[in-house]
């Protein structure tokens, strides 16, 4: 009766410590997530793996000093494919945001919307895979 009541502690010990290690990866992940959500400026939505590209266009807004600068981009596939990923990649490296205001992942049309920092342009590489 001894034994089996220290293998179900020892059993119990164990699965808490798994518990606790999950707890930690999962907060560990939570955190990088934040920092990139933080330090990063890029548009990414969907996944481009193992998708092909569809349309690629970069975006370029010259810059006026102390203004902030504001593109749209519209994208419509004629036949109808459905959009599984929306890259827009910041090639400056700049506080400028890119957003979809339409359309997107799940659609066969999408609708970007950069706006720059003040001061500043706007120069994006934006690709759509279906």
């Amino acid at each position: 009766v001894h034994c089996s009541v220290s293998i179900i502690h020892n059993t119990i010990y164990a699965i808490k410590l798994l518990v606790k290690m999950k707890t930690d990866a999962v907060l560990l992940i939570c955190f990088l997530s934040l920092i990139c959500i933080i330090e990063c400026k890029d548009l990414i939505v969907g996944t481009s793996y193992n998708n092909r590209l569809i349309w690629q266009q970069k975006v370029e807004y010259n810059a006026i000093p102390l203004k902030k600068r504001v593109k749209e981009e519209f994208y419509s596939d004629a036949g109808q494919q459905i959009i599984k990923g929306v890259i827009a990649r910041d090639l400056d490296h700049t506080d400028a945001i890119a957003s979809i205001t339409a359309g997107g992942v799940g659609f066969s049309y999408v609708n970007l919307r950069f706006k720059s920092d003040r001061g500043s342009g706007l120069n994006y590489q934006v690709e759509i895979y279906v």
